[in-house]
């Protein structure tokens, strides 16, 4: 034996008077009228109840997660579950209103429209979340750079966000949105034509701070420029001189430029050529190279394995001995005083080894001119020099 049940109105369970009964505005009998906003009030309690029990549980399981960004996401999520809840609700007992078609369907279209609303909040809600959780990690604290971008990423995201959501819940309410599409992709060409320099910097910007060339705070050389990063803005780099002043460099044209950061640098290079005259006997040359080799293994932040003291060339008036060395240090003042002290060495071991350095000479020889004299010219230009 099978038992058919249909769902009946609210208004066969109530016992409405005659007047109640007439048909309204749209179609609508007037208790209608009067159920809908009762069962918005209603759904609406409801949805907060809910919410806050759905709360509750996914507490609990986020507290079981070693990460702390789920945490931060249902604490955040209250507004979005009521919104959901709440339409739920409404989707679930307007059957009991006994709507007409149109008016139904019109519902239903709400309906829709604010689970949409509802998911587009929750994402704008992870976007925060995500922005807050690079903020605090360890890849944002290595690059300061990134605190100026972060918050530009995350807005860019949200206004995504709410576009697509704007444009969806037109859809949804049956408004056409072609035309709006069309008209956002215009006015975004012609704003990208418009603002090609700003994007570029601004694109320049993100490659920066994703690659880390140079940080602020940094010494660097960027092309025949030196000098520390002051800032690092979402247009633009500051650069202070070893003038004092400050050269600021579009960040589109600092991604393309060559980049030589002096920050990471765990050592300094010591380089110079000791040029010894000519007369130097090969005793006094194995002396001093001997000596000055030694001499630069005595220091303890010499790296060892760096030294190198060798006879380069004969040059055009001095015999040159090219001398390499690095110092562990990454602070240029302690550099310039063992470099001061190094050439101050390397003088007394000349001194020592009974040579000199090499001055720098030209010898200049004059002849006669012989168109003065009434001789032809022999060629040449009647002078001659030696270097």
């Amino acid at each position: 034996m099978g038992v058919t049940m249909q769902r009946r109105s609210l208004g066969d369970f109530l016992d409405l008077s005659s007047s109640l009964r007439h048909v309204g505005p749209h179609g609508l009998a007037w208790w209608q009228w009067l159920a809908l906003p009762a069962l918005v009030i209603c759904a609406w309690g409801l949805g907060r109840l809910l919410s806050r029990l759905s709360r509750g549980v996914l507490r609990r399981l986020a507290a079981r997660t070693t990460v702390t960004w789920d945490d931060a996401l249902v604490a955040r999520i209250g507004g979005p579950l009521i919104l959901g809840w709440t339409v739920g609700t409404i989707d679930f007992c307007d059957g009991w209103l006994d709507l007409p078609g149109a008016t139904a369907a019109w519902v239903d279209r709400w309906v829709r429209g604010g689970f949409l609303a509802a998911f587009f909040w929750v994402l704008a809600r992870v976007v925060d979340i995500g922005h807050q959780v690079l903020v605090q990690s360890s890849w944002a604290r290595g690059r300061p750079s990134s605190r100026s971008v972060l918050p530009l990423g995350a807005r860019v995201a949200k206004v995504a966000v709410f576009t697509l959501a704007v444009v969806s819940l037109l859809s949804e309410l049956g408004y056409p949105v072609a035309s709006l599409v069309a008209g956002l992709g215009i006015g975004g060409l012609a704003l990208a034509l418009a603002a090609q320099k700003t994007v570029e910097n601004l694109f320049g910007t993100f490659s920066i701070s994703a690659d880390q060339p140079l940080r602020e705070g940094d010494f660097v050389r960027i092309d025949s420029s030196m000098g520390t990063v002051e800032s690092i803005g979402l247009r633009s780099t500051r650069i202070r001189t070893l003038d004092r002043t400050i050269i600021t460099i579009p960040n589109g044209k600092l991604a393309d430029l060559r980049i030589e950061t002096f920050a990471p640098r765990d050592r300094i290079r010591l380089s110079c050529t000791l040029s010894l005259a000519y007369g130097t006997t090969v005793g006094q040359m194995r002396q001093v190279l001997d000596q000055a080799e030694a001499m630069l293994k005595t220091w303890a932040r010499v790296a060892q394995d760096s030294v190198s003291v060798r006879l380069r060339e004969f040059g055009a008036s001095s015999l040159d001995i090219e001398i390499q060395a690095f110092l562990e240090t990454t602070d240029y003042g302690e550099f310039m005083l063992f470099r001061q002290e190094v050439l101050l060495g390397f003088m007394g071991i000349v001194e020592g080894a009974g040579t000199s350095l090499a001055v720098p000479a030209r010898d200049v020889r004059l002849r006669p001119d012989a168109a003065a004299m009434g001789k032809p010219l022999s060629g040449g230009d009647g002078a001659g020099a030696r270097r």
